[in-house]
């Protein structure tokens, strides 16, 4: 074991006992999912942890949901976003390019609370802000024997599990005795740090501190909806598939989606697929 798992595990007594709404650590993660346009997307995640509750999210998501939370924060992030996005092209002409800014991109935010054996998440589905519960002993696991393996320097043990549609291969830590891990992954004897299934859906921790950054509540939450959770992806899924015809209606016809590849040809919409884009594509089974 290593000195800095020592720490870790002194660090998590004392200050769980003290602040249950204050982190003992924060992870960072690559999550790798498949693009219904085509390629493989790479998001940085956040998990913020302590022995009863944690949070999963994306930093630059939740630093621009704080600023737009008051009014005298909304304005500062405009001033930051024009700063930024508003660009010339070599005619003069003033145009917005948001890849050039601190832009929400990623809606995602999952609490886990021991406490209350419930797990929420919090999501964009379509285009409608949601929310959902689900009781934390959902996931069954299974320990795998003789499965050591080292993820950032932590031996981490191999647990495999089916989860809402998919089989899910997990490497935990009992260096960091915490029970939870990123998106939804809970209910190990230890901190999750790499997770992998088919089609090229991962989670991959890249790096860890010790923190006492408090696990808050997402921001503006009279902003959410309480759904279903096979509603919020079957609705996510027509909306994704039915994008043009979405905007036709909202505008009255006045709506047209153009799709190009890397020459600059226009090509048919990507279609999404549950088995093939959505990590819960249990809602399409019986």
């Amino acid at each position: 074991m290593k000195c800095r798992a020592l720490s870790f595990l002194m660090c998590i007594v004392t200050i769980s006992a003290m602040a249950q709404n204050k982190a003992d650590i924060i992870v960072s993660y690559d999550f790798k999912t498949p693009c219904a346009s085509g390629g493989v997307r790479i998001n940085k995640m956040t998990l913020l942890a302590n022995s009863a509750e944690s949070k999963y999210f994306n930093d630059i998501s939740l630093w621009t949901d704080s600023l737009e939370s008051t009014p005298e924060g909304k304005a500062k992030y405009d001033e930051i976003i024009r700063a930024n996005c508003l660009v010339k092209d070599p005619e003069g002409y003033e145009y917005w390019d948001l890849t050039k800014g601190p832009v929400k991109n990623i809606y995602t935010y999952v609490f886990n609370n021991v406490a209350d054996e419930t797990l929420t998440h919090y999501d964009e589905w379509g285009d409608e802000l949601m929310y959902y519960t689900e009781p934390l002993a959902e996931i069954q696991w299974r320990l795998v024997p003789d499965s050591v393996s080292p993820v950032i320097g932590y031996e981490c043990q191999m647990a495999e599990a089916d989860y809402h549609g998919r089989h899910w291969k997990v490497w935990f830590t009992t260096d960091l005795p915490l029970p939870f891990g990123p998106w939804k992954f809970r209910g190990l004897p230890g901190l999750v740090l790499k997770a992998e299934t088919e089609g090229g859906f991962s989670f991959t921790a890249t790096g860890l501190q010790g923190t006492d950054r408090i696990i808050s509540q997402i921001y503006s939450s009279n902003e959410y909806k309480k759904t279903d959770r096979r509603k919020a992806l079957a609705d996510h899924e027509y909306f994704e598939n039915n994008q043009e015809a979405i905007l036709k209606a909202q505008n009255g016809g006045q709506a047209k989606i153009t799709y190009t590849d890397s020459a600059g040809n226009e090509i048919a919409p990507p279609v999404y697929e549950a088995q093939k884009h959505s990590l819960e594509p249990d809602y399409k089974m019986k």
